[in-house]
């Protein structure tokens, strides 16, 4: 399941054999692809044209121009929805202090070290969880203090990662 939010409104979005449900209702279209971004749309007998004007995947936002008018879409797929859920999102406040295992998993890759100054969309560390890579990012600024794990550690869920200080 993914979600999208568009402008100010979210929507959750899932496949199924029907074709693509948004907010649990199949979503009836007809998407052509006219040219490279750009797309010609059929839904509810009115005719879109739609152009990616910014793409950005490693943020998952995306400047999409439909009929004149630009809107902007955050994608979250379930890993982002599952870090919001434990507070690790990009939106939480204060000071970073801990990267927490989000999953149970194994430690691929160290991004940072002691010492090192990470900013908000920084790469931490790679995770490797449920046969999937996945790249904790850092939420905020932060200085790191300590990293708590090596690469190959197994790790479980909650498990403290990285501390971060002045």
């Amino acid at each position: 399941m993914l979600t999208a939010q568009v402008n100010k409104r979210t929507f959750s979005l899932a496949s199924s054999p029907d074709g693509l449900l948004v907010d649990g209702e199949r979503l009836d279209w007809d998407v052509v692809e006219i040219g490279d971004g750009y797309f010609h749309i059929i839904y509810n007998k009115q005719s879109y044209r739609a152009e990616v004007v910014k793409a950005d995947p490693t943020a998952k936002v995306f400047t999409i121009k439909i009929n004149g008018t630009n809107y902007e879409v955050k994608v979250k797929d379930r890993f982002d929805l599952l870090l919001e859920k434990l507070g690790m999102n990009s939106a939480s406040t204060g000071a970073l202090q801990l990267i927490k295992a989000p999953m149970p998993g194994l430690i691929v890759d160290l991004k940072v070290a002691t010492g090192d100054a990470v900013n908000a969309g920084d790469p931490l560390l790679i995770l490797e969880a449920m046969k999937m890579e996945n790249v904790l990012k850092a939420s905020g600024p932060a200085t790191v203090k300590t990293v708590k794990v090596k690469k190959g550690d197994s790790v479980e869920k909650g498990q403290v990662l990285i501390e971060f200080g002045s």
